[in-house]
């Protein structure tokens, strides 16, 4: 028990461990809060965020960060509507021009990135105000899609109970959690993106594709961001220019609560679930309390998050003396190994003479 609290597992284990407390809180309050419709829909309402997440944990765990993944949100459903309502385009040919889009626009900040050596955080920036801009370039008002595939989809449930549901988003976002802890754990990619967070210039020095890793990982971003646009849309049935403002502020929120260290190196995709749950949670009772303003939801993220970074400098130091202190005990049975060799050689010596 000891090795499992002290190891690579405590931050994520802290995050569960919160979420059951915090859930447990609301049914103790809210005896509905059990049920398992109010469940279920902590991932209906949240899938889109949740898809968005995964991108972001790739981007924080390689050192970077993305700060545009809100706005191509809101150009994706921008483009999905027009696309849709006013050049009548195939819905599933939508669909696959706006998660290329996503990914060319990942693409290409990862590029400058890493072939400019300039800083995540600038690039995204600029990544942020372009494609919010570019959503009014193509309308200040909102488009109401009305496209019979993308309301099908939209309205879609499998009932579980006579209330309980999920939905196409749900069962989209479970197969790229699937897929995002494969690709992190089981492949060269996602070793390489842990090497480059951990000390990209070992990482270099180790032969790892670091450079092609590093444009990789803003490919893997923008085309979760646009794929969560595309969650969106069937979400909202709507493009508005102004949809998804903030979101990168959520995403970034429940990958630090959910133990992802913000100078990379380290954390995991079922972590950062978890941390959207855990704010699903917040917004869900703050929902059943009544009184509150909506606003609490973010005061709340704010504690987190200043109380999970410093848990995060905490468990860093902690691991430092770990490192440091299994060093020293290498060292030391190193030297413990050469004096009795070197006593043994020794004691040959004198009984062969």
């Amino acid at each position: 028990m000891k090795k499992l609290f002290n190891g690579k597992y405590t931050l994520v284990i802290v995050t569960i461990l919160l979420f059951i407390v915090m859930y447990g809180s609301g049914a103790a309050a809210y005896p509905s809060f059990l049920s398992l419709d109010v469940f279920l829909n902590l991932f209906v309402d949240n899938a889109f965020l949740m898809v968005t997440a995964v991108g972001m944990t790739f981007a924080i765990l390689s050192g970077g960060i993305d700060l545009s993944v809100g706005s191509v949100i809101g150009l994706t459903t921008m483009v999905s509507a027009h696309l849709l309502e006013k050049s009548h385009m195939n819905p599933y040919l939508v669909m696959i021009v706006v998660l290329t889009m996503g990914a060319t626009f990942g693409t290409v900040m990862g590029f400058m990135i890493e072939k400019f050596k300039l800083h995540p955080f600038i690039v995204t920036l600029g990544g942020q105000f372009l494609a919010r801009g570019l959503c009014y370039v193509i309308s200040t008002d909102t488009i109401n899609i009305t496209n019979p595939v993308y309301t099908s989809l939209a309205t879609w449930r499998w009932y579980l109970t006579d209330t309980a549901f999920i939905n196409v988003n749900v069962m989209i976002f479970v197969a790229i959690v699937i897929f995002a802890v494969y690709l992190a754990h089981y492949t060269q990619f996602g070793r390489t993106v842990y090497a480059i967070g951990g000390n990209e210039q070992s990482a270099i020095l180790m032969g790892l594709p670091v450079a092609r890793t590093k444009v990789l990982i803003y490919t893997l971003s923008g085309f979760c961001a646009a794929l969560g646009g595309v969650l969106f849309t069937f979400y909202m049935l709507s493009g508005y220019a102004l949809h998804a403002r903030m979101i990168e502020t959520d995403a970034i929120a429940a990958v630090v609560i959910g133990g992802t260290l913000l100078t990379g190196g380290y954390g995991y995709v079922l972590g950062t679930m978890f941390g959207v749950l855990i704010l699903g949670t917040i917004q869900t009772l703050i929902m059943f309390q009544g009184t509150l303003s909506s606003w609490w939801t973010r005061i709340v993220y704010g504690i987190l998050i200043l109380v999970f970074c410093l848990f995060q400098r905490i468990f860093e130091a902690n691991s430092k003396k770990v490192r440091v202190d299994t060093q020293k005990r290498e060292c030391a049975d190193t030297k413990e190994r050469e004096a009795t060799s070197d006593a043994g050689g020794t004691a040959t010596s004198t009984i062969s003479a």
